[in-house]
């Protein structure tokens, strides 16, 4: 299955790499969980995104990150998405709120014993133009799950 997943991947950097606008590097860090349990919230980790031209106010994007989860262990994913750009000033390089919703392939250890699976979630996002906090909140899926907010930040590398 990962053979399958680092393919997927290939594929969609060379499609990326094609007609990408922004290569950003993600950095995982941090989550707050709403529930009883003895979480891990520091879940470091890195990834990409790729941000391809603007239509409009919407950024088509590609990412993929592996991090350390709640429960300490490696989880991965790779999803395409989009998300809607608010401007706060005339400047497209200045202050902006994003909003998205991302869909995705990930692999969790305590979630289908690593096999992967498919999920969407909405994001927010606010920054400038070479850095931005990314924010997902992940509801309650399961009883023994509880829901939290995933905080990562973004950092442009390039721009083609």
């Amino acid at each position: 299955m990962i053979s399958k997943m680092i393919t997927i991947i290939m594929l969609l950097s060379i499609l990326s790499v094609a007609s990408a606008d922004e290569l950003h590097l993600i950095v995982s860090g941090k989550a707050i969980h709403y529930g009883e349990g003895n979480y891990n919230e520091d879940n470091r980790g890195f990834g990409f995104e790729y941000d391809f031209k603007q239509r409009g106010n919407w950024i088509p994007l590609i990412t993929g990150v592996s991090f350390l989860d709640s429960n300490k262990q490696t989880s991965n994913y790779l999803g395409v998405g989009s998300k809607r750009r608010f401007l706060f000033s005339q400047n497209p390089k200045g202050f902006h709120f994003d909003a998205g919703v991302l869909a995705f392939v990930m692999t969790r250890y305590d979630y289908k014993n690593n096999d992967p699976f498919i999920a969407a979630l909405p994001f927010i996002s606010m920054g400038i133009d070479w850095f931005a906090i990314n924010v997902t909140y992940v509801p309650k899926i399961q009883p023994k799950m509880v829901s939290f907010m995933y905080f990562q930040a973004s950092f442009k590398l390039l721009e083609f």
